[in-house]
């Protein structure tokens, strides 16, 4: 009988490995846990064989630039992809998607000041979804890594154990940069077996312009719902053609997401004052001969990141954002289809206990690096959009976009029906005179307007802010 990989692992207490990320990480590429811990091996009945322990990682570990081997987990991620089947789209399912986008942004007029901000679509397999969001994710993952990486060697301490440390310091980099690689290609492989179009996650991962929708996952989705799977393609060109038209015309948006990202990387440190105390004794006290020896060397702080204030600010931003994204987009479909498309209440709810529970792909991440991409205050965001737009009218709540100083903020969503609730809606106000006030405040000479300031509607700066 064939063993699967980690299948010969075994159930022994003398396996240093046993239950730490290293057993997934070598199951995950093939690694032979029977060849390091089953009878026979160099170091005795039992014992490790180191040997062939750093011949795995080696092989593991071919050549490669930047923090994380990015071959390796794009590799990993399409091999499970091909775990189930992906056909390619066909021609019909090509003319499908362009029609329902077609369709959904006449509808999406009529509900936002924004115009459409798609310029191509396509109906990607799994497969295709990987190669075209591949970009954004290196954007996304690369400054955690290096971050990661880096940590590994400011971490050194000084004296003799740096000595003694330093000429594993950079195959330890290495190791790192590949486990990020497993860990990330898992994750992508997952994402891509769930994701249900270019912007699903929130984040603007495709090209600039392009909706796309990943059609064999649309119709896992549709399965599991009493609608048809015509209603479903629907509904979710509905919102990847307003994710579309809101980050088409928000310029700052998408540095805004990408830079909190970026802002949280820039903070990662291993925990050096755990391991600096320790180090030295950890390296004058190793028994390559006994496991709990090897054991204690990964363990004990050597990988925990502790955040900073300033991590901490860069999450909640990107959660808040998030959550105002997914929103918005929440309001503008519901406006668009409330009306026209009967089932939109049941989409729409399935949509968000989706959105809210994630899955095993933003699990992974969130164990990675503590990022999650799941917008956990949807909910109130969309409460937020849609009591402003009944209080002011779609002017006033698509304004709120100008520019990030406006945008509402974590204590805003704990109250959403407050939001701005002083402010009254915004006077009708020519083109010209719009530019010119628009103009004013991102020059600085604009403000958002205090509740004193709400009572005085005649005000031209006030009402372009409110706009």
């Amino acid at each position: 009988m064939t063993n699967t990989p980690g299948d010969d692992v075994p159930d022994r207490d003398d396996n240093p490995f046993k239950g730490t990320p290293f057993e997934q990480f070598f199951a995950n590429m093939g690694g032979n846990f029977g060849a390091l811990f089953g009878q026979g091996g160099a170091g005795g009945a039992g014992m490790p064989d180191l040997g062939a322990l750093f011949g795995q990682i080696q092989a593991m570990m071919q050549p490669y630039d930047g923090a994380l081997n990015w071959d390796a987990a794009l590799d990993m991620a399409r091999r499970a992809v091909a775990q189930e089947q992906d056909p390619s789209p066909s021609q019909k399912q090509h003319e499908q998607v362009a029609d329902a986008v077609r369709l959904a942004d006449l509808w999406l007029d009529e509900t936002t000041e924004f115009a459409s901000g798609v310029q191509s679509t396509a109906a990607w397999s799994r497969a295709e979804w990987l190669v075209g969001t591949l970009d954004r994710w290196k954007r996304l993952v690369e400054p955690i890594a290096e971050s990661s990486v880096a940590g590994i060697g400011n971490a050194l301490p000084g004296g003799e154990a740096q000595a003694m440390a330093a000429p594993i310091m950079g195959m330890l980099g290495k190791a790192v940069g590949a486990m990020l690689a497993s860990q990330v290609g898992s994750g992508l492989g997952a994402l891509a077996g769930e994701v249900l179009s270019a912007s699903d996650v929130g984040l603007p991962l495709g090209a600039t312009g392009k909706a796309a929708i990943v059609v064999e996952n649309v119709k896992d989705f549709a399965a599991g719902l009493d609608v048809s799977e015509e209603d479903v393609l629907l509904y979710l060109a509905l919102r990847e053609a307003a994710h579309q038209r809101l980050f088409a015309h928000v310029p700052w948006l998408r540095e805004h997401l990408l830079g909190a990202v970026a802002d949280y990387a820039t903070g990662i440190e291993v925990n050096t004052a755990n391991l600096q105390s320790s180090m030295e004794e950890k390296m004058r006290g190793i028994d390559i001969n006994n496991p709990d020896s090897l054991r204690e060397l990964m363990e004990g702080g050597m990988f925990e990141m502790d955040k900073s204030p300033e991590q901490q600010a860069a999450l909640d931003r990107l959660e808040v954002t998030l959550a105002l994204v997914e929103g918005w987009v929440d309001e503008v479909v519901s406006q668009a289809t409330v009306e026209r498309m009967p089932n939109a209440t049941k989409l729409a709810e399935a949509v968000r206990r989706r959105r809210a529970a994630g899955g095993p792909a933003e699990d992974t991440f969130a164990a990675l690096v503590g990022l999650e991409l799941r917008p956990r205050r949807l909910r109130d965001a969309a409460t937020l959009w849609g009591s402003l737009r009944t209080r002011q009218g779609t002017e006033a709540r698509d304004g709120v976009w100008m520019n990030p100083a406006l945008l509402p903020t974590a204590a805003d969503l704990d109250d959403p029906l407050g939001f701005r609730e002083g402010a009254s809606a915004p006077e009708e106000m020519s083109e010209e005179d719009f530019d010119a006030a628009l103009l004013a405040m991102l020059d600085g000479e604009g403000h958002a307007g205090t509740d004193d300031e709400a009572d005085e509607p005649d005000d031209p700066g006030h009402t372009g802010s409110d706009a």
